[in-house]
């Protein structure tokens, strides 16, 4: 049985298991042709193909967590800023706008009323004017606590700064740079039907589609699982998959993926960063994956009435192809397969059809300045390894697994001996190097902490004198 075999039999006995009328499947890779895979009917006349649209839900959030970076990248707003500095609120206006992203602001789940009872949504206007009624049922930075109307809050931010509706800023700076031609706002003629499973019978019953209102940046989307798994491939690999950066640059994704908090005290099985789900992946014994290797799923889960979205991207591993997303979207509201299947075949892809190893080929030397300083120094007591790798200088401690990333440095512009941590241990950090009189490096100052060629205490004495 071939690769794509086991992929198809794998959401065939999800679909057939968990009695979801339509399932659609997608895997994105930048080394392989687009996989797709449809099980079920539409509920309606329309044939069940891989440009059918489902309703995504709330990784509608996603799409609003970046357009909000893109306005922190083009000086139009501080992630720390409180809400007030670019909306006319009654109320909470001192809820800043990382908060709401990283659903850490305290703020009430939905909005004023019992939308999901009603099935009415607000408009912009009532939905600011409601904000003197809602609740803050727990201090800011207290601990996780999902929130539609602080994200929905988020995308009215984007559409004041803007100046144009949440959805057109939407279209014009992501959905038409990407390429995202079947995402919408509102259901093409020919999607599937949402449906409620009857829990004790094989009955299905469709669900009404309702349209959110001014809680749109929250979950408001339809899309197909090819677009979506496009899109989950972006949020891991951007440089991917928008080498230009016309979206974002890949460094603002990194900080998008970044854990804020924890969605569990106890069990750390998932964290959230700015407006993204993150699921760090474990072997089957529930520790890190063999040698030390950091690998994560990220992206986001959707729920509406009738359907259920899965949507992420895998990152790091050594085998871990290019550009992997995958999207799995479904036609029932209690199909909760859906959530674990595209988890299951983001691991079958990197495992069972990993990417091509790339010949290792000789590069250029170390810039003269850099040369004499290469190898081991010692820091603290521990030994660490300074070498050159793509064109930048690296460090690692000497006992770190093979799969921990390095620590990488920049020079400043005009001081060639102090360099800038970008990524990796100390990020943020300068590293100085001193020289003696023959222009030798014999000492270095990381994060200020000193590091020397032989182990030494901190009052500097020589382990080999001894």
């Amino acid at each position: 049985m071939g690769i794509s075999q086991r992929y198809e039999r794998v959401v065939r006995q999800a679909q057939a298991e968990s009695r979801i009328p339509a399932v659609s499947v997608a895997l994105h890779r930048a080394d392989r042709p687009l996989w797709t895979c449809t099980v079920g009917t539409t509920g309606n006349d329309a044939p069940l193909s891989s440009r059918t649209a489902f309703r995504i839900g709330s990784v509608t959030k996603t799409f609003t967590a970046v357009l909000v970076m893109q306005c922190r990248d083009d000086g139009l707003l501080d992630l720390d800023d409180p809400i007030s500095a670019h909306l006319d609120v009654p109320a909470h206006g001192e809820l800043t706008v990382r908060r709401l992203l990283s659903h850490t602001s305290g703020v009430q789940r939905e909005p004023y009323g019992d939308i999901w009872d009603t099935l009415h949504t607000p408009d912009v206007t009532e939905l600011l004017a409601d904000l003197a009624r809602a609740e803050r049922v727990l201090p800011p930075a207290r601990r996780f606590h999902y929130s539609n109307l602080g994200v929905a809050l988020a995308g009215q931010v984007v559409a004041r700064l803007r100046g144009g509706a949440w959805a057109e800023v939407l279209a014009d700076r992501i959905l038409r740079p990407l390429g995202l031609a079947d995402t919408s706002l509102a259901p093409p003629p020919d999607a599937a039907t949402g449906f409620l499973v009857d829990a004790y019978s094989d009955h299905a019953r469709p669900e009404p589609n309702t349209d959110l209102g001014a809680v749109g940046p929250a979950a408001q989307l339809w899309s197909t699982a090819a677009d979506m798994a496009r899109w989950a491939a972006f949020l891991a690999d951007p440089a991917a998959v928008d080498p230009d950066g016309a979206v974002l640059r890949p460094a603002t994704l990194d900080e998008m993926r970044w854990p804020a908090t924890t969605t569990d005290e106890a069990l750390w099985s998932a964290g959230f960063g700015l407006g993204l789900i993150l699921v760090p992946q474990t072997g089957p014994t529930g520790v890190r994956s063999a040698g030390g290797e950091r690998i994560s799923h990220v992206g986001h889960d959707g729920a509406m009435p009738g359907f259920l979205a899965s949507v992420y991207g895998r990152r790091g591993g050594t085998a871990g192809p290019p550009a992997l997303g995958c999207a799995v979207l479904g036609s029932s509201g209690t199909g909760t397969a859906v959530n674990d299947l595209s988890h299951q075949l983001l691991a079958a892809s990197a495992e069972d059809d990993p990417a091509e190893i790339m010949p290792w080929v000789p590069g250029e030397p170390a810039p003269p300045p850099y040369r004499g300083m290469l190898g081991r120094w010692w820091g603290e007591g521990f030994e660490y390894v300074f070498h050159w790798r793509d064109g930048t200088l690296r460090a690692r401690a000497a006992d770190d697994p093979a799969g921990k990333p390095p620590a990488v440095f920049e020079p400043l512009p005009d001081r060639p001996d102090v360099l800038r941590t970008v990524s990796g241990r100390e990020v943020g950090e300068l590293l100085r190097l001193t020289r003696d009189d023959r222009g030798d490096v014999v000492v270095l100052h990381w994060a200020t902490y000193r590091f020397t060629r032989h182990q030494e205490t901190f009052d500097r004495f020589n382990f080999r004198q001894v």
